[in-house]
């Protein structure tokens, strides 16, 4: 098992080919969770979870389902099944520990079930870590760090904005660019910094 592979990953998944700022998916829940930080967090480890568990469950149908029966091209929608079952698992849970939580929400947290970055993780595993039909040595290890450090992207992305947006509530900001117009302009500038990581290379 090389150190070095998980480095690569983490610095990939987190700066590198960060799930918002580079890759633009999950944008929904990015813009409209992101006004406080509590929220945000929150949002973050329920991305983070889905993004781990559906790494590990959708490594596991891959590897012995779809590989050895030739139902590849089921991946899409085998993936997005197991993706709905643990957001529909992380909602019940935060209907009953946190109702509050759960209204803040409100459509966000089941879209969490349509998020592209989750399916984005388990296709990108399927597509890294399996070279003819063959997993890569440690490959299923490997697949669930890259779920873990797309979650922290995710996450990381999440507070930087949601602090921003928080210190943004005390100045004097033009009305027609209040709420989501501000939030797409802070988004695109936050995505030109993070350009700034594509030089690291592994």
């Amino acid at each position: 098992m090389d150190p070095g592979q998980f480095l690569a990953i983490f610095i990939s998944a987190v700066f590198i080919n960060n799930v918002i700022l580079s890759r633009f998916l999950g944008l929904c829940s990015f813009i409209a969770i992101s006004k406080q930080t509590k929220p945000a967090f929150a949002m973050s480890l329920a991305v983070m979870f889905v993004t781990t568990m559906s790494s590990i469950i959708t490594w596991l149908i891959y590897r012995f389902l779809l590989i050895p029966f030739n139902m590849t091209y089921l991946r899409t929608i085998s993936f997005i099944l197991v993706i709905a079952t643990f957001v529909q698992f992380v909602e019940m849970v935060i209907r009953k520990i946190a109702p509050a939580m759960y209204r803040f929400f409100g459509i966000y947290l089941p879209l969490i079930t349509v998020n592209c970055a989750v399916l984005g993780v388990a296709v990108l595993n399927s597509d890294m870590f399996f070279v003819q039909g063959k997993t890569v040595p440690y490959g299923f290890v490997y697949s669930t760090f890259q779920g873990i450090c797309v979650g922290a992207g995710y996450m990381l992305a999440m507070l930087l904005m949601s602090a921003i947006r928080e210190r943004l509530e005390t100045c004097n900001v033009p009305k027609p660019l209040k709420d989501f117009p501000l939030g797409f302009i802070i988004a695109s500038i936050m995505s030109l910094a993070f350009m700034g990581f594509n030089g690291f290379r592994f």
